[in-house]
C-alpha cells in the first residue's frame, strides 16, 4: 500500500514555480517518492491524493485520489463536488418505457442478474431482494471522493464529474461525464457524453456517442454517434450510428446503421440491418408496450416490426409485421411480409449459411478477460432442441386440422402447407442432429438433473427449474450479495454439458419410450453425425449459391467474361476451379 504525505515547503515553491497552484496546499497528499516535476500548470481544489509516479499537465483536479503511474492532460475539469456512488445503483428503464422492467446498474452487473430483475417482475419479493442487495454495494461505494485508477491516461478531455476511472483505463477527448464508472481497461473517447452510466472492462465508447442511464458491458462498443437512453448492453454488443431507447441489449447485440431504432424491446445475438425500426408508439395508453427478438434474431433492412411481438430464436424478419404476432414456438424460420401479410417459413433458417457463419463467428470474437457474462455459445443445446421438439408437434397440430389446406394461420401469421411439411423435415434432422451431439458430450450423473424445461437467460442456457430454485433462495434470504447470485449461475454454467447430456437422455427415453440402452444412445449419435453432415451440405450449397457465377455481375467492368470471371474471384478470394 502506497504511504502518503503533505508536500514539503521546498516541494510547494517549486510546484507553484511551474504553474501550479491549491486551494489549500494543506489538503494534498502525495506519495513519498513524489517530485514537483510531476506536476505542470495545475489547478487543485479540495482534497487530492496524487500517486507514486502520476503525471498531472494542465488540468484543474478537485477532490480526487491520483492512482500511480496515472497520466492527466489537458482536462478542463476533473471533479468530484459531491459524495456520489458514482453510477452505482442508477435506475434504467430497459424494455419498458414506462419504468415497468426498471434495472438498478451497478459495475458487476452480469447480463443473467439483469434478466431477472428486468424479467420476473411477477416474483416481486424475489426482485426486490436483488435491489436491496444493489442499494448496498451502491451505499458502500459512496465517497466525497473520485478514484483515477493506477495506469489510467486521461488526455484532452473536458469536464469529468463524479466519475471513478479504473485500472488502465483511458478517456481521450470526451465532452462531458457525469456521475459513472469507468472500468479497468474501458475507452471512452473523442467528444462523448455520458450521464449516469457505466463502462464495463474493456467497453469501448467513442466518436460522439451520448449516453443517459446506461449500462455498457464488458468489451461493448458503442461509436459514431450512436445515442442511447435507459439502454442496456451487454458483452461484446457493438451499435454505431443509430439510436436506442429503453433496450435490453444481451450479448453480440450488433447495429451499425444511421437510420436503424432500437426501441422497448429484448436483444441478443441479433444484427439490425439498416433502417430496422421497432415501433412503440401507436397506442393511445403510451410507450406501455415492449417486443422480444430472441438469440439469433436478424432484421433484413427497413423491417419494421410494431410492439408488441414475439419470435422464435434465430428468425430472420422481412418487410413490415404490424399484427402482433407470436412465433416463438418456430424457431430458426424466416418471417416475411407479402402484401401486408405476415409469412412464416418454419425451419427456413437452420439451411441459411448466415446461421451457421453467425454461430461461428460469435466465439471467435470473444475478447474478453473478466467473462462475467455467462455465455453458451453451443449450437446444439436443450433451449433450441426443445424448442424444435414443440415446433414438430404444433405444425403437426396445424396439419391435423385440414390435411389439405393450402395455407394455415397461426398466431397473426401465415404459414403455407410446402412451407409447413419443409419445416417438418428440417426440424426432424437437426433434432437428431442437435441430440445426437449433446449425448457425445458430458457424462450421466444424478448430480446433473438436466430434465424439463430450459431458458436461454441472457446468453446462459439453463434448467428452469434452476431458475425457480435461485428465486426461491431469493425469496428465502439464502442469498444475500449480487455475488452469491452470479455464482449460481456459474456453477451451473461450469457443469453445462453434463445438464445438456441428462436432458438429451431423458429426451430420447422419452421418444423411445423405455430407459435407452448404451446401444441405442451409440445409435443416437451416430445418427446425429449423419444428420449434422446432411445439414452441413446444405448450408454449404446455400454458401456456394453467393458464390454462383451470375452473381459477378460488376465485376471485371473493362474485361471480357473471362476477365469478370477472374475479376470475381480474386476481389471475392473464391479458389480456382
Amino acid at each position: 500500500m502506497t504511504e502518503y504525505r503533505k508536500p514539503t515547503p521546498a516541494e510547494i515553491e517549486a510546484l507553484t514555480a511551474a504553474g501550479n497552484s491549491a486551494e489549500n496546499w494543506d489538503a494534498i497528499e502525495v506519495a513519498q517518492d513524489f517530485t514537483p516535476a510531476q506536476l505542470s500548470g495545475c489547478r487543485l481544489e479540495g482534497r487530492v491524493q496524487i500517486g507514486r509516479g502520476a503525471r498531472l499537465r494542465r488540468c484543474t483536479i478537485r477532490n480526487y485520489r491520483i492512482g500511480e503511474e496515472a497520466l492527466i492532460a489537458g482536462v478542463t475539469a476533473l471533479e468530484c463536488r459531491r459524495e456520489s456512488s458514482f453510477g452505482n445503483g442508477v435506475r434504467v428503464a430497459a424494455i419498458n418505457e414506462n419504468g415497468g422492467r426498471t434495472v438498478r446498474i451497478y459495475d458487476r452487473l452480469t447480463a443473467q442478474t439483469a434478466y431477472i430483475l428486468a424479467v420476473y417482475r411477477y416474483r416481486p419479493e424475489a426482485v426486490e431482494a436483488i435491489e436491496r442487495m444493489i442499494e448496498r454495494y451502491a451505499a458502500e461505494r459512496r465517497d466525497t471522493l473520485g478514484t483515477v485508477g493506477p495506469h489510467a491516461r486521461i488526455t484532452g478531455a473536458r469536464f469529468i464529474r463524479e466519475v471513478n476511472i479504473g485500472e488502465g483505463a483511458t478517456i481521450d477527448g470526451a465532452s462531458l461525464l457525469e456521475n459513472g464508472t469507468v472500468c479497468a481497461g474501458a475507452y471512452v473517447g473523442i467528444d462523448v457524453q455520458a450521464r449516469d452510466f457505466i463502462a464495463a472492462e474493456g467497453a469501448r465508447v467513442d466518436g460522439g456517442t451520448l449516453l443517459e442511464r446506461c449500462f455498457a458491458g464488458e468489451c461493448c462498443t458503442l461509436d459514431k454517434h450512436f445515442t442511447a437512453v435507459d439502454s442496456l448492453f451487454f458483452a461484446t454488443s457493438h451499435c454505431e450510428n443509430g439510436e436506442a431507447v429503453s433496450i435490453f441489449a444481451g450479448p453480440y447485440t450488433v447495429s451499425h446503421h444511421k437510420s436503424s431504432l432500437l426501441i422497448a424491446g429484448m436483444f441478443s445475438f441479433f444484427n439490425a440491418g439498416s433502417g430496422s425500426n421497432q415501433s412503440n408508439h401507436l397506442f393511445k395508453s403510451g410507450a406501455v408496450h415492449q417486443a422480444v427478438h430472441p438469440r439469433g434474431c436478424k432484421f433484413a433492412s427497413g423491417a419494421y416490426v410494431m410492439s408488441p411481438a414475439l419470435e422464435g430464436a434465430f428468425t430472420m424478419v422481412m418487410g413490415h409485421h404490424t399484427h402482433h404476432h407470436d412465433t416463438s414456438a418456430f424457431p430458426f424460420s424466416y418471417l416475411i411480409e407479402k402484401q401486408e401479410r405476415s409469412f412464416l417459413m418454419p425451419g427456413a433458417n437452420l439451411t441459411s449459411y448466415g446461421t451457421v457463419r453467425d454461430l461461428e463467428k460469435w466465439p471467435a470474437r470473444d475478447g474478453r478477460t473478466v467473462q462475467r457474462d455467462a455465455i453458451n455459445f453451443e449450437a446444439c443445446n436443450p433451449y433450441l432442441t426443445g424448442a424444435m421438439l414443440q415446433a414438430v408437434d404444433a405444425l403437426h397440430g396445424l396439419e391435423e386440422q385440414d390435411p389439405d389446406a393450402a395455407e394455415y394461420p397461426c398466431n397473426k401469421t401465415v404459414i403455407r402447407a410446402a412451407a409447413l411439411r419443409r419445416g417438418l423435415k428440417l426440424y426432424n434432422k437437426a433434432i437428431v442432429a442437435a441430440l445426437g451431439q449433446m449425448l457425445d458430450r458430458g457424462e450421466s450423473s444424478e448430480r446433473y438433473d438436466g430434465g424439463g424445461r430450459w431458458l436461454d437467460i441472457a446468453g446462459q442456457y439453463v434448467t428452469k427449474r434452476e431458475v425457480e430454485a435461485l428465486l426461491d433462495a431469493l425469496e428465502e434470504g439464502r442469498l444475500t450479495t449480487p455475488a452469491e447470485v452470479d455464482n449460481r449461475f456459474r456453477v451451473f454454467f461450469v457443469h453445462y454439458d453434463d445438464y445438456a447430456h441428462s436432458w438429451a437422455e431423458q429426451t430420447c427415453a422419452a421418444l423411445l419410450g423405455h430407459t435407452p440402452s448404451v446401444g441405442e444412445l451409440n445409435d443416437f449419435i451416430a445418427a446425429g453425425r449423419n444428420a449434422a453432415d446432411t445439414l452441413r451440405r446444405m448450408t454449404d450449397a446455400d454458401r456456394e449459391r453467393d458464390c454462383a457465377p451470375e452473381l459477378s455481375v460488376s465485376y471485371g467492368l473493362d474485361g471480357d467474361d473471362n476477365d469478370r470471371m477472374a475479376d470475381y474471384r480474386a476481389v471475392r478470394g473464391l479458389n480456382e476451379p
